[in-house]
C-alpha cells in the first residue's frame, strides 16, 4: 500500500481518538465530582451504558459484513455512525448545569453506538486492505500512530486551557465542536479516496451463515481467536483500571494540581508514539506475540513501583508514565495485527468471511474490559472509604491498590496466555498461500 493511500486511510483514526481523553479520563470525574452525581453512581451508569455498547458490537459487525456490495460494504456505516457520534459527543460534553443520571446514560448509549458504527467497519476494512503479515502491522501502526497524535493534541489542548484557567466544562465543549469540524474534513476524504473492496470474496450462503451465528457470537469455534480475545480483554482491563483512577490518583494521592495533570497524559502518549517503531522492529525479529508479552512484562515492572511513590515524587511518577506509555505502543499496534492474521486462519478453516464479526467481538472485548474497569474502580474506591472531599490514608491506599497492584496481577495472566501463541509468521504464510489457492480455484469454477 502506497504511503499516500495509507495516510488517507489512517487519518480518520485522529477523529476516532480525539474523544478518548475526554470520555475515558475526564468524563468519570467530571460527572461524578464536578457535576455531583457521585463516584459509585457514575461508575455504575458508565458500566451500564458500556455493557449496552459491548452487546451491540457483534450485531454491528454482522450487519457490516452482510449489508452492501463487495465494493461498498464499510463506507455507509462509517458515514451514518459519524453523524450520530458527533451529535451525541456534543451533548455529552456540553451538559446542562442541573444534569440528571438519565442524561448521562441516554447520550452515552447513543455516543457509543455511533462510535461503534464507525470504529468496527473501519478496523475490519483495515484488515481487508492487505493480506501480507508485515504489511498489516504497518497499516495498524500508521492508524494507531495517527490516533495517538490525535490524543496528544487533545492533551496539549487540555494543558494549555488548564494553565489559562479555563474550566473543564468549557474545555470539553470546545473539544466536541473541534472533533465535529475535523471529522467533516477528514471523513469525506477517506470515503471518496479509498476503495472499499475486500481482498477475499464473501461467501453468500445464508444457510451456512445462519448456522454459524451462535458460534460466532460465543466465539467457541475458533480456539486461536478465543485465546487472543481473552488476553486482549485481560490487558484492556489492566489498562482500564488505572485509566479510570488516573486523575483521582494524581489529585488526591500525589496532590498534583489540575493545571499540571495534562503533562503526565502527554508524557504517556508521546512515549507510546515514540516506542512504536521499536516494537515493530522487535516483532519482525522475535514475533508479534513474544514482543507484546515483553511489553506487558515491562509495564508490570513499572506498576510494581507505584506503591513506593509518595506525594511530591513527581519526576519518579513521570518516569513510570514514560515506561508504561511506551508499552502502550505495543498494545496498540501488535494485538490488532495478530487479530488480522487470525481472521485469515478463520477464513481458511471455516470458508466464510467473518472479518466484521471478528473485529466486532474484538471491540466487544475492549469495551467490556473498559466497562468493568470503570464500573469496578469508581464504586470500589468509594466503598473502601475514599471521599474526594476528605481524603484520608485508608482511601488513598485503596486507590493505589486498584490503580497499580491489580493491573500487575491481571497482566501476568495475559502474558501467560499469549507467550506460546501458535500463529507465527511462517504458519501465517502457509495460511495465506492456501487461501490464495482456494480463491483461485473458486474463480476458475465460476
Amino acid at each position: 500500500m502506497k504511503n499516500r493511500a495509507l495516510l488517507i486511510f489512517s487519518l480518520p483514526a485522529i477523529v476516532i481518538a480525539i474523544p478518548t481523553i475526554p470520555i475515558y479520563l475526564y468524563l468519570p470525574t467530571f460527572y461524578a465530582i464536578d457535576l455531583g452525581l457521585g463516584l459509585a453512581s457514575t461508575g455504575l451508569i458508565l458500566l451500564a451504558m458500556r455493557i449496552f455498547d459491548t452487546l451491540s458490537d457483534p450485531l454491528i459487525g454482522i450487519l457490516s459484513d452482510r449489508m452492501g456490495s463487495n465494493t461498498n460494504r464499510r463506507k455507509p456505516w462509517i458515514a451514518i455512525g459519524s453523524i450520530l457520534a458527533g451529535v451525541s459527543l456534543y451533548k455529552l460534553l456540553s451538559p446542562p448545569l442541573a444534569v440528571e443520571k438519565s442524561y448521562l446514560l441516554g447520550w452515552g448509549v447513543l455516543l457509543y453506538t455511533g462510535w461503534s458504527m464507525v470504529a468496527i467497519p473501519y478496523t475490519a476494512w483495515g484488515a481487508e486492505i492487505s493480506k501480507n503479515y508485515n504489511e498489516r502491522t504497518r497499516i495498524t501502526s500508521w492508524r494507531e500512530t495517527l490516533g495517538l497524535l490525535g490524543i496528544i493534541c487533545v492533551g496539549v489542548f487540555f494543558s494549555l486551557a488548564a494553565n489559562l484557567g479555563i474550566q473543564n466544562d468549557k474545555i470539553m465543549s470546545s473539544l466536541s465542536l473541534g472533533t465535529i469540524l475535523i471529522g467533516l474534513i477528514i471523513l469525506p476524504l477517506l470515503l471518496l479516496s479509498i476503495p472499499d473492496k475486500g481482498i477475499y470474496q464473501r461467501v453468500t450462503n445464508k444457510k451456512t451463515i445462519r448456522s454459524l451465528n451462535l458460534k460466532i457470537l460465543l466465539s467457541l469455534n475458533n480456539a486461536l481467536f478465543l485465546r487472543l480475545l481473552f488476553s486482549w480483554f485481560l490487558n484492556g482491563l489492566a489498562n482500564g483500571l488505572p485509566a479510570a483512577l488516573f486523575l483521582i490518583y494524581l489529585e488526591h494521592v500525589l496532590e498534583i494540581s489540575r493545571a499540571e495533570q495534562p503533562i503526565f497524559i502527554l508524557t504517556y502518549f508521546l512515549a507510546a508514539i515514540a516506542a512504536i517503531p521499536v516494537w515493530l522492529k522487535l516483532s519482525q525479529r522475535v514475533g508479534k506475540n513474544k514482543t507484546w508479552c515483553f511489553a506487558m512484562s515491562v509495564a508490570c515492572i513499572a506498576f510494581i513501583m507505584v506503591p513506593a511513590i509518595s506525594e511530591g515524587f513527581v519526576i519518579f511518577f513521570a518516569v513510570i508514565c514514560l515506561i508504561t506509555g511506551a508499552c502502550l505502543g505495543a498494545d496498540l499496534v501488535l494485538p490488532p495485527s495478530i487479530q488480522a492474521d487470525v481472521v485469515d486462519y478463520d477464513r481458511l478453516k471455516f470458508s466464510i468471511d467473518r472479518t466484521g464479526q471478528q473485529f466486532a467481538l474484538w471491540s466487544m472485548g475492549t469495551k467490556f474490559a473498559l466497562a468493568l474497569s470503570v464500573g469496578l474502580a469508581l464504586p470500589a474506591v468509594e466503598w473502601l472509604g475514599f471521599d474526594p472531599l476528605r481524603p484520608d490514608m485508608q482511601g488513598k491506599f485503596a486507590i493505589v491498590m486498584i490503580y497499580a497492584v491489580m493491573p500487575v496481577v491481571i497482566k501476568a495472566i495475559a502474558i501467560y496466555t499469549m507467550w506460546h501463541f501458535p500463529l507465527s509468521r511462517k504458519k501465517h504464510e502457509i495460511v495465506k498461500q492456501r487461501l490464495s489457492k482456494r480463491n483461485e480455484e473458486r474463480r476458475i469454477c465460476t
